[in-house]
């Protein structure tokens, strides 16, 4: 098991919980930690945003830190490295998945939680699944949101995103996609050469094999629209203990904040064991 030891520590309030930071051997990696509002703790809820996100756009402003704090799990929210307050390294090889799955899993160190669940959405979801493949002891359960079978096949997001990040302007961009990403990045202040570095970094997959060796309860949940995804079908069915929850009329960018997503994983957290 790796342990991480924090060696420095910066807190600041925000209004869905504290903000915190650790250092991981020269990486400062930013979190939110919001307590339960509920009398009855539930443990706690691990919440890893998607690219180009991060804590606050992916999990406080659509509710879903309020949502799982009144159901009585404890909340920690990282940025992911590149992202949000965390350090933004511009090397690709910084953003393999697996160095990201370590990141939760030493956030989980550093606040001495042994087991936690699970929850990510887009690449958020790849750095989960990683995460219970690799250190299945210490995940009780995942939710992949915004991720079907391109874990799999096809990756995920193009790498011409990468590109649409280094272009001179938004104008330049004629792809839908490219120009969507690269529109989000800017909205939320994103240092645009670390995020072209992401994805062209973060291109792992999982086999179908390592997906059957993920034996803990696991969700997917995909909008009816997301062409993003792939298929939440065909990734649930490679996964032993495997659920899909639709969303329905929702695409990639609003099936996050939607009520069927937060119901539909608040009853599968209440019925895992």
């Amino acid at each position: 098991m790796c342990r991480a030891k924090a060696r420095q520590s910066q807190r600041a309030m925000v209004g869905a919980g504290q903000m915190d930071s650790f250092d991981l051997a020269g990486l400062r990696l930013a979190y939110l930690d919001a307590s339960p509002t509920a009398p009855a703790g539930r443990g706690t809820m691990m919440l890893v945003h998607g690219f180009a996100s991060n804590h606050a756009v992916n999990w406080v402003n659509p509710l879903w830190v309020r949502t799982l704090n009144e159901a009585g799990w404890r909340v920690l929210a990282p940025d992911n490295r590149g992202h949000g307050a965390s350090d933004k390294p511009h090397d690709p090889a910084a953003y393999a998945t697996p160095l990201m799955a370590e990141d939760v899993l030493r956030l989980m160190d550093h606040q001495g939680i042994e087991r936690a669940d699970v929850m990510g959405y887009s690449m958020g979801a790849r750095i989960t699944a990683f995460l219970a493949l690799a250190h299945p002891s210490r995940v009780r359960s995942i939710v992949l949101g915004g991720l079907g079978h391109h874990l799999v096949e096809g990756v995920g997001l193009p790498t011409g995103i990468a590109d649409a990040m280094e272009a001179p302007s938004l104008e330049a961009l004629t792809d839908p996609t490219e120009r969507m990403f690269r529109r989000f990045a800017d909205a939320n202040g994103n240092d645009r050469a670390a995020l072209a570095a992401c994805i062209r970094g973060s291109r792992q997959v999982l086999t179908a094999g390592e997906m059957a060796s993920i034996a803990c309860p696991a969700l997917v949940a995909v909008g009816t629209r997301d062409p993003i995804a792939g298929d939440p079908h065909r990734l649930a069915a490679l996964l032993p203990r495997g659920a899909v929850l639709e969303i329905p009329d929702r695409d990639h960018n609003f099936a996050v904040g939607d009520k069927v997503y937060k119901s539909g994983t608040l009853d599968f957290l209440r019925s895992r064991p």
